[in-house]
């Protein structure tokens, strides 16, 4: 997948995320003004490959492997700590490879993978990737990890 394709869903996630969409033209608009470009057979591609459905009434809903962590598994992130491109992030027992799991699924651009234990992960970024880069990309999916950053 290209870089644009990857940043393309991303930001369809997100508008979809901050507020109801109920057209694919409403969503084109919504993207065009964002800076992004796209046609409607792109439009309906990318809602298929993230298995975005549309529900009457409700417009479209984002599958749940893109929302944010619940509360509980949010809360199961007890820090993270840089070196470099690398990080650890260090979980309560038996939470680390379902956290990973929802960060591999997500397709953050400037991650590359991560590997869990028990209650360690790894999460291995791009080698231009910013520890700001990395904290903005996972902030969707743990908000308060910002907070928990050991130095």
């Amino acid at each position: 997948m290209q870089n644009t394709t990857k940043i393309r869903q991303q930001a369809i996630l997100e508008i979809i995320q901050a507020g109801p969409v109920y057209s694919q033209e409403e969503l084109a608009l919504r993207l065009k003004e964002a800076g992004i470009s796209s046609t409607q057979a792109t439009l309906s591609r990318d809602l298929n490959a993230l298995r975005i459905s549309k529900i009457p009434g409700e417009g479209y809903v984002v599958p749940v492997r893109h929302r944010p962590l619940t509360a509980d598994l949010s809360s199961g992130v007890l820090r993270i700590q840089f070196s470099d491109h690398l990080a650890v992030l260090k979980t309560r027992p038996g939470l680390a490879s379902a956290v990973a799991a929802l960060i591999d699924a997500q397709s953050i651009l400037p991650i590359i993978g991560t590997i869990a234990g028990d209650d360690t992960i790894l999460l291995v970024g791009r080698v231009d990737a910013t520890q700001a880069d990395i904290l903005d990309a996972l902030t969707p999916i743990i908000p308060a990890i910002k907070d928990r950053v050991v130095i």
